[in-house]
């Protein structure tokens, strides 16, 4: 069970968030995964008097597509470093009307259409199936909402993010389709992140920045990098302030949350111990160890 020494929180920084400001006594950190190479290193240190640890999920400068980033690598790396909350930030473009470039929607469903990714620590000697009916941890969520309400940021609380392979954007024919399924936002990079997070028993919630309409909006432009990075750089700095607002009221509630997010392992191993791999119980060590530590399912 998580415990008030390993409650760090952790922030994933999508494209136009690379850094946060405010940091004391902060360092970038090399942590290894057992997963292979996270995106970069962790910026590690107090903010505010709270133990945070942040992650470029592109890397500095942007480095890495949404296909190649180690989800798994990023996720494990986190819980390595001590992290039991996580608040990702992702760029996004807007399905609906209602939410417009510059508003932030705190998702809380998930259409995946990814094809190319590692989706899951577990596999063959070692099988785990994890519930994702709700993949955000309301708890998380209600904090970041809380913190958006009293800074007066234009926020909308659900909805669904459809996650798209990338890099290209969508087609119109593809846009629309997304549109007659309810979807809300659209971006590249929250899935498989969700479903990890949810494997490494991480309370994780994700605010999703809108940048533009797609390209299902007649009266405006086609989407496209510099007209996106141009709204970034507002999103980029409500975002910071966001950060900075939600830190201590996250950091101030005590694990495991009642969303169930810290116990999603609980019921979901099926390999019995007797039949589980050891090379595979080893490298899950970090993401599973509570479960494997307590014995039995």
């Amino acid at each position: 069970m998580p415990n008030s020494t390993n409650n760090a929180i952790g922030i994933i920084g999508g494209t136009g968030l690379y850094d946060i400001d405010g940091f004391e006594n902060a360092q970038w950190l090399t942590i290894e995964s057992a997963f292979g190479e996270p995106s970069d290193q962790l910026l590690i240190g107090d903010f505010e008097g709270h133990r945070l640890v942040f992650l470029p999920r592109h890397g500095r400068g942007h480095r890495i597509p949404p296909t190649e980033i180690n989800y798994r690598a990023n996720i494990e790396a986190l819980k390595r470093a001590g992290v039991d909350r996580v608040v990702s930030f992702s760029a996004v473009g807007s399905l609906k009307e209602e939410h417009k470039p510059g508003d932030f929607v705190l998702v809380d469903q998930f259409i995946d259409r990814t094809f190319a990714r590692e989706k899951t620590f577990f596999g063959t000697g070692f099988v785990a199936h994890v519930s994702m009916a709700d993949p955000i941890c309301s708890t998380t969520q209600g904090v970041v909402a809380e913190a958006a309400s009293e800074l007066g940021l234009d926020h909308a609380v659900g909805g669904t993010y459809l996650t798209m392979e990338g890099p290209q954007f969508s087609s119109r024919a593809e846009s629309e389709l997304y549109r007659s399924w309810g979807c809300d936002v659209i971006g590249m990079t929250n899935m498989p992140e969700a479903k990890l997070a949810r494997e490494a028993e991480l309370a994780y919630a994700t605010v999703a920045m809108v940048t533009d309409y797609d390209c299902w909006h007649n009266g405006h432009d086609d989407v496209s990098t510099a007209s996106i990075l141009e709204v970034l750089k507002t999103n980029t700095v409500h975002a910071k302030e966001l950060i900075k607002a939600l830190v201590p009221k996250l950091a101030s509630l005590e694990a495991p949350f009642e969303s169930g997010a810290h116990t999603s392992l609980e019921h979901a191993v099926a390999t019995a111990p007797e039949h589980r791999d050891p090379e595979l119980v080893a490298k899950l060590g970090v993401v599973a160890g509570r479960v494997i530590d307590a014995g039995g399912w």
